[in-house]
């Protein structure tokens, strides 16, 4: 995901200060890993630096003085080429669950266990994803973001069960000794 452009998506609906945007991307992109501040504004600087965004002033709300962000013509600009891209699928899949799997059998390991622990994990956290979704008062944002990762991870689960099918073939490929 792109920082850059969630922050130009961001302030393409008005002025914002940091703060602001940390706080609506994290209601935004509610399955997405939470912004740290410190990378708000530094990305907010860049934005500047690269005329994509320029400061509009500050406000005080009773509080800290904080400065306020816009986008420039420039970042509404790129913002749409960015938004208008098709996403290329991965040419590499790194897969660290496949790696762990490899690496047990070669270490003496129990692969099968370690697919048994991993599936059990899967399953308690797609529980976790199910019972958000379906909460009184889900906004459809987090409806359609545990959607997302209950597919991925359900892809997951289904290949996980023909590893383990195949873990005697896999096995005498990978350490034929």
């Amino acid at each position: 995901m792109s920082t850059r452009h969630i922050l130009l998506g961001l302030l393409a609906t008005g002025p914002s200060h940091g703060y602001d945007l940390k706080r609506r991307h994290d209601e935004r992109f509610p399955q997405a890993r939470p912004l740290a501040y410190g990378q708000v504004y530094t990305t907010l600087q860049r934005l500047v630096r690269d005329g994509l965004a320029e400061i509009d002033g500050t406000d005080s709300d009773g509080g800290p003085e904080r400065t306020m962000y816009r986008t420039t013509h420039d970042g509404a600009r790129e913002l749409a080429q960015w938004a208008a891209e098709i996403a290329p699928p991965a040419p590499f899949v790194t897969n660290e669950i496949f790696a762990k799997v490899v690496v047990s059998i070669l270490s003496g390991g129990d692969p099968d266990g370690y697919l048994l622990a991993q599936r059990a994990a899967h399953m308690t956290r797609m529980r976790e994803l199910t019972a958000l979704k379906t909460a009184p008062g889900a906004d459809l944002a987090s409806v359609l973001s545990a959607d997302y990762a209950l597919n991925h991870l359900d892809a997951d689960l289904r290949w996980m069960t023909t590893t383990a099918a195949r873990l005697t073939t896999l096995t005498a490929e990978v350490d034929p000794a």
